[in-house]
């Protein structure tokens, strides 16, 4: 069975000047396990689609479907990056990776555990009594990204996580990412405009058309050595030819 299954989704806005078609009959599956990019023109829909697929807007028609069962029954499972990362700079990380835990009232010694271990695990836990402010871009968007596993779910949703950061520690913080979200076996749903990016971080990708957005094109993402870091995929020959091929289908004019 599919982890998520996207059926017949189309989405329209409506004001005192008319409807405004955002999405169009858009329907796909995602695997568990998958790290899956939807790429798109700017302003197509493409955060609109996100915030559907996570329960956060509801769809003017179709339906999504986690595991066999409506997504908003399953809400618990799913977490979300932002474009920023929205820590709290008057409390340290360790308060901030756990407001999660502390908001769900679900501060066991076993969560605790769990993210003691992933502050660890990814080279964090000699901050976790500092404040936000005493942290690099990269380390402030791993912070975010454990904040986001301390729940334990089950797929992230990633809106341009990296939109923020300058371009080399963007380069650094895709490799962290990709590395936690692999080494969690989290399935991951990112939206960017970025075409590099997704091809570094992805094992397929979706082109949306332009507004009201529909599914363009679904390419599978292969490389000769699959466990190559994002940062050494850009090296690839496989890498110019997904480049190419992409920056065709996005190309509108």
């Amino acid at each position: 069975m599919n982890l998520l299954s996207i059926n017949h989704i189309s989405m329209s806005y409506h004001s005192l000047k008319g409807e405004t078609k955002a999405l169009k009959d858009i329907t796909f599956q995602v695997e568990d396990g998958e790290f899956l990019s939807i790429l798109g023109p700017s302003g197509c829909g493409k955060s609109t689609l996100l915030n559907i697929l996570c329960g956060i807007l509801e769809p003017s028609k179709g339906e999504i479907l986690f595991k066999g069962n409506d997504i908003h029954k399953n809400l618990n499972k799913i977490g979300y990056m932002f474009q920023k990362d929205h820590l709290f700079e008057w409390d340290t990380v360790w308060d901030n990776v756990t407001l999660g835990l502390r908001i769900k009232n679900s501060m066991t010694n076993e969560n605790k555990d769990r993210v003691e271990h992933l502050l660890n695990e990814y080279g964090l836990i000699k901050f976790k009594t500092h404040y936000p402010k005493e942290l690099s871009g990269g380390m402030r968007q791993r912070v975010a990204l454990i904040r986001t596993l301390a729940l334990n779910p089950e797929v992230l949703f990633l809106d341009e996580p990296f939109s923020a950061l300058d371009f080399q520690t963007r380069l650094n913080v895709c490799d962290d990412v990709h590395s936690i979200i692999k080494k969690e076996k989290k399935t991951a749903i990112m939206v960017t405009h970025d075409i590099s990016e997704a091809i570094s971080l992805s094992n397929r990708i979706i082109v949306l058309t332009k507004r009201p957005a529909s599914i363009k094109s679904d390419t599978t993402i292969t490389f000769a050595n699959n466990d190559k870091t994002p940062l050494e995929r850009r090296s690839e020959k496989e890498f110019k030819i997904y480049f190419d091929t992409l920056w065709k289908e996005l190309d509108s004019r």
